[in-house]
Formats: C-alpha cells, sequence, structure tokens
C-alpha cells in the first residue's frame, strides 16, 4: 500500500495497479490537481445538485452515505447530518484496503455524534483535518483522535506553498499532539503487519 498527498483532503491509495483517489483538489484552492488514473473516487464534500464525474478514467464514484464494494475495496459512508445543508452534503467514510481500515473525516468542523462513532472502531488509519477553521479546531481534532485511537494519523488541509485559502502550519497541531510519534515522508508505504506493531498512535506528515 503506497499513500501520498497533494494538499486539503487529496489523497492517492495505490494497492498494485489499483487506485483509490479521496477528494479532488478543487481549481478555486490554488493547487494543482494530480493527473493519475484511478479506479474509484471518494468525495467527502459535495455540493447539490450532486453532478457525477464524468470522466471515463473512473470506474466508480462514492458521494454519500451507504455501503459500496469494488474489487474488493469496501467503503462504507456516514452521513454527516449536522454539518450538512441545501447546498452541500458531507460524508466521513470508513474504507477497508488490503486489509488495512481506513477512516476519511473529511470537511468536518465539529465533534462526531455518537451514531457515527459507533461505526469507526478499528481504525488503523484516521486522515484528519488539522489546519484549523473553517474545519475541526486542533484541540477538537486531537480529542477525536483519543476517542478513536487509531494506529496512524494522516493529518489534512493544512497550509500548503500555493494554498488561497488561510490555513494554520501543521506546527500548530503537532503541537497539540505532542505526546504522539512523527515521521514526515512524501509517501507512506506500509503493510497490515506492519500497522499492528505501532503503539502508541503514529503521526505521518505526508509532504508534497
Amino acid at each position: 500500500m503506497v499513500i501520498s498527498y497533494y494538499g486539503e483532503g487529496c489523497l492517492k491509495l495505490q494497492s498494485g495497479d489499483q487506485v483509490i483517489l479521496i477528494d479532488p483538489i478543487e481549481s478555486s484552492s490554488g493547487l494543482t490537481a494530480p493527473r493519475f488514473k484511478y479506479d474509484a473516487v471518494l468525495k467527502t464534500l459535495t455540493a447539490f445538485p450532486l453532478s457525477y464525474n464524468s470522466d471515463k478514467e473512473a470506474a466508480a464514484e462514492v458521494l454519500g452515505a451507504g455501503e459500496y464494494d469494488f474489487n474488493g475495496v469496501n467503503v462504507k459512508g456516514f452521513f454527516v447530518a449536522e454539518e450538512s445543508s441545501e447546498k452541500f452534503l458531507k460524508t466521513i467514510y470508513w474504507a477497508e484496503m488490503e486489509g488495512i481500515n481506513f477512516c476519511f473525516l473529511g470537511h468536518i468542523s465539529q465533534a462526531l455524534s455518537p451514531e457515527i462513532m459507533e461505526g469507526l472502531n478499528g481504525i488503523d488509519i484516521l486522515v484528519v483535518p488539522a489546519g484549523g477553521e473553517p474545519f475541526l479546531d486542533q484541540k477538537t481534532a486531537v480529542k477525536l483522535i483519543k476517542q478513536i485511537q487509531p494506529k496512524i494519523v494522516i493529518p489534512a488541509f493544512y497550509k500548503v506553498p500555493g494554498l488561497k485559502r488561510k490555513a494554520d502550519d501543521i506546527k500548530k497541531f503537532l503541537e497539540e499532539i505532542d505526546t504522539a510519534k512523527v515521521e514526515k515522508t512524501d509517501k507512506l508505504v506500509i503493510k497490515k503487519k506492519d500497522i499492528e506493531e505501532i503503539k502508541p498512535t503514529k503521526v505521518v506528515v505526508l509532504t508534497i
């Protein structure tokens, strides 16, 4: 499993020839969207009316709550009712790939409901917004991490070169979670057996 980060909530998960794209970058962000073929895309924020991807490179597009299965990758979407509106839909995703359990918190700005928390047991890798407003503040993010107890935390939505919107530097998040081990790398290469040996929670900052 190889995990790469492109800024905001955009990640690439690759297992052999299979590629999953998380939260494609919007051109308005000021960042350069990556160009690669992918088998499925998960979007944690979708504007209404829902517009499905017509790009033939994507074999599947996941928008919203429900259970999905494609090529051995299992996905569950949890509707974030408290933060959705008539204009947009927010979703949190659990996904299993190569036996590794992921959770993508996406664009949330509040603590999770008990109903969603119940569905997030056994998380190996948690992707959490770490750049402050308009998403989770760092204290709430760290509190959620302690509740979910993942093996690895991957910060997202923090300040990177070229980003137009205001966001905090990753240092602020790392100061808040200073009890965890921290690794910085341009990509995370990992297997299920490697994750089982991790204790306590490890923070992996993926550079772009």
